[in-house]
């Protein structure tokens, strides 16, 4: 069996993957990047946010995305009934990014992927990890090829950037229970969408649906627009049929994006997610880590989840870097405690939509806008700013405040 080696193999050539190996590559060192999947390859989460223009220009990376020319994404407006709650990333706490992008991801990833092999690393489509042994130098990696066949890595340094495809995970059992209820997701792109004018134009949509679910409606600038609804499986019950019929009456018996919506044709069948929040009982562990939603998946509302790939990416190819170099690392105090704050605050974020104490606090007839500057920066993903107190102590400032606006509503 033919024996590669190289100083850390990247597992996923996704968002993390290809800015960890941008990042590993300008320190020289030896990479290898597999990818199970052949590029370009549809996948959901197609929203990002300001703080990942951060993580691309740091990876040098965001030349690549610019020149594609994706559509400027200013903001987010949250929608319920007749009530709206506009937020605009010019107007945030964080000095940082006015705008990002709204992303098909196949393009995307396609980019950064493109980029980064034109530096030199070599990337293996098609190719899957089989099995991997670690000893005290390193790893023995074993991968699959497109014929069956089996090839054999020899790595210092193994990063787990595969997804949702989570093979360390797997193959090392590092999965636990989610502490999130299973929620499911059905999703497709479509034309026809009738989009504001001027810089509202590119901004995420979330719609409360009134059956309890949420839907999203991401416009791209290829003239498609992303749409989705997420519920727990019993709302999705209610609506027989196949999955376009559903999708569609879900989507028409929501008021504000039946009205954006109305004109629609589909341009993919359907799809559909389930049980997709995910936990690990560790994020590194000797000549490994974990990176992206390889660690833990939150959920999709608040489009969290490339910039936490990316984040924990640089992040971990920093702390990597001083490790393969020989320098002490704390990869528990240095990385599994950096990346998990920020996905910490983005978890109180979720726990607070779904219990709708976000609700109240963004429909409420009185809002602080320093307060909500303070959120937006939150939405921005600037969740590593613990100067902000709704970063810093997001499970008891976002209940005080709902709470708040309770009590004074209530003795207005």
């Amino acid at each position: 069996m033919k024996l590669t080696e190289v100083d850390v193999l990247i597992i996923g050539a996704g968002p993390a993957g290809s800015s960890a190996a941008a990042l590993l590559h300008q320190q020289g060192f030896r990479l290898l990047v597999v990818e199970k999947l052949t590029f370009p390859r549809f996948v959901i989460g197609e929203s990002l946010l300001p703080h990942s223009m951060d993580l691309l220009r740091d990876a040098g990376l965001l030349d690549a995305v610019e020149a594609r020319q994706f559509m400027h994404k200013h903001g987010a407006v949250f929608l319920r009934g007749p009530e709206t709650c506009n937020f605009d990333f010019s107007d945030q706490f964080t000095v940082g990014w006015k705008y990002t992008y709204q992303v098909p991801r196949a393009d995307f990833d396609q980019a950064l992927a493109d980029a980064v092999a034109a530096r030199g690393v070599e990337i293996l489509y098609d190719h899957g990890v089989a099995a991997v042994e670690f000893h005290d130098h390193g790893a023995r990696v074993t991968i699959e090829q497109p014929d069956k066949t089996s090839r054999s890595v020899s790595a210092r340094f193994v990063l787990d950037c595969s997804g949702y495809g989570r093979v360390l995970p797997r193959l090392l059992q590092l999965e636990v229970p989610t502490q999130f209820p299973t929620r499911e997701a059905r999703f497709t792109h479509i034309t026809g969408d009738r989009r504001p004018a001027g810089n509202e134009e590119g901004k995420i949509w979330i719609c409360i649906h009134p059956g309890g679910a949420w839907i999203w409606i991401i416009p791209f600038s290829n003239g498609k627009t992303s749409v989705g609804a997420v519920a727990e499986p019993e709302f999705f019950r209610r609506y027989p049929g196949d999955p376009e019929t559903q999708l569609r009456a879900i989507l028409m018996s929501d008021p504000n994006a039946a009205a954006r919506l109305a004109d629609m044709k589909f341009a993919i069948p359907p799809q559909c997610i389930n049980g997709y929040a995910c936990a690990v009982k560790q994020l590194f562990g000797s000549h490994y880590a974990l990176v992206g939603n390889a660690t833990e998946f939150l959920d999709p509302v608040f489009s969290s989840g490339v910039t936490l790939a990316l984040e924990s990416a640089n992040r971990a190819a920093q702390v990597l870097t001083r490790h393969l170099h020989g320098q002490p690392v704390d990869w528990q105090r240095d990385y599994a405690d950096y990346v998990m704050q920020g996905i910490d605050t983005f978890r109180a974020y979720v726990n607070a939509w779904y219990d709708t104490t976000l609700h109240q606090i963004f429909f409420a007839a009185q809002r602080n806008p320093p307060i909500m500057k303070q959120i937006c920066s939150v939405l921005a993903g600037y969740v590593w700013d613990r100067s902000n107190p709704y970063v810093a102590q997001a499970d008891r400032a976002l209940p005080l405040l709902a709470k708040v606006i309770v009590t004074n509503a209530a003795h207005s």
